[in-house]
């Protein structure tokens, strides 16, 4: 009896992976076929559909950045440490003469397209290595947001048919995002600029690309210019947590009702023209920002306030 127990408990370890795995990998299959047809319906030729899909495999490491564990008094110094504040100064005088005509064209400021370089590729140095059409198959077939990544991975198949991107190009991070500046392929079939002017769309390797791509749909999704990101401020009294997010916006005078203060304590602005959201990434123990509409553009290319706020600390030093 106990060796049948041994035997079976042999048998069980030796084989159920093998099953499970072979399993997953019909599965996969199977998935590929929906998002063939889902890609062919929103008008992906065919023939496209049917050559790219044949050459995907599951990828693994397909994964969501998650938010820091950490608070933001810790995890700014590490994400931004000074040779990263002092990179982005000499690259922002490196790129002068593109940037400053890519801010008079987009009206961007250019410490915003630096710090966005250097938080999402360091500086170009991460500008993707995976397959994006297995990312974001995989990533869809995982369930999580699925219906997102469906749609990102027929804007990738859209972008080798309307931009003439080879597939052997399309590369991204581990989360889909694509080039210097980690765009998704939806906001690059839109958005794409040829900024050196060389006849095609190449935001991994020319920094003009890049950088003229990302300033046309922050310009386009209704950037201001003489606006900033916005300033972490002080809560003086219990806030109702309802408050607290980007889906609930009120003007200066209405926070300053609710307590909340400039952070050296001084009143908010009076001005009752601009609509911002409080955010308190590490609670209410933690700091507190109030942000403006620029910010919740550069959120969407960050996964937590925790890395936008990074971001925006970034654009400060450069500017100092």
């Amino acid at each position: 009896m106990i060796l049948k127990i041994i035997l079976s408990t042999i048998f069980y370890f030796l084989f159920s992976p093998v099953v499970v795995a072979s399993n997953s990998h019909h599965l996969f299959e199977d998935y590929l076929l929906s998002l063939q047809q889902q890609s062919i319906n929103s008008g992906v030729a065919p023939v496209t559909a049917e050559r790219h899909i044949s050459q995907i495999k599951i990828f693994k490491k397909a994964n969501l950045n998650s938010n820091s564990q950490h608070t933001l008094e810790t995890f700014i110094p590490h994400a931004i440490p000074e040779i990263t504040v002092s990179t982005a100064r000499a690259m922002l005088q490196q790129h002068e003469v593109l940037l400053n005509k890519l801010s008079q064209r987009y009206q961007i400021q250019p410490r915003f397209l630096i710090a966005l370089w250097g938080v999402n590729s360091r500086f170009g140095e991460q500008s993707g290595r995976f397959p994006t059409l297995s990312v974001l198959a995989s990533l869809a077939f995982k369930g999580e947001n699925e219906s997102f990544y469906v749609d990102e991975f027929i804007a990738a198949l859209k972008l080798i048919e309307q931009k003439n991107i080879p597939i052997a190009a399309l590369r991204s991070s581990s989360s889909g995002a694509m080039g210097q500046m980690q765009m998704m392929p939806s906001q690059l079939l839109q958005y794409s600029v040829d900024g050196d002017q060389d006849g095609k769309i190449d935001i991994w390797d020319s920094t003009e690309d890049a950088f003229a791509s990302t300033a046309n749909m922050l310009h386009q999704q209704g950037w201001q210019f003489d606006a900033t990101w916005g300033r972490q401020v002080k809560a003086t009294m219990m806030l109702d947590p309802n408050l607290l997010g980007l889906s609930s916006t009120h003007t200066f005078p209405q926070w300053q009702a609710y307590g909340v203060r400039r952070f050296n304590g001084d009143n908010l602005p009076s001005r009752s023209d601009m609509n911002v959201s409080l955010i308190a990434p590490d609670g209410s123990k933690g700091r507190f920002y109030l942000v403006y509409n620029n910010f919740r553009l550069l959120h969407q290319f960050t996964p937590s306030f925790h890395d936008t706020l990074a971001l925006t600390y970034l654009s400060e030093k450069i500017k100092q």
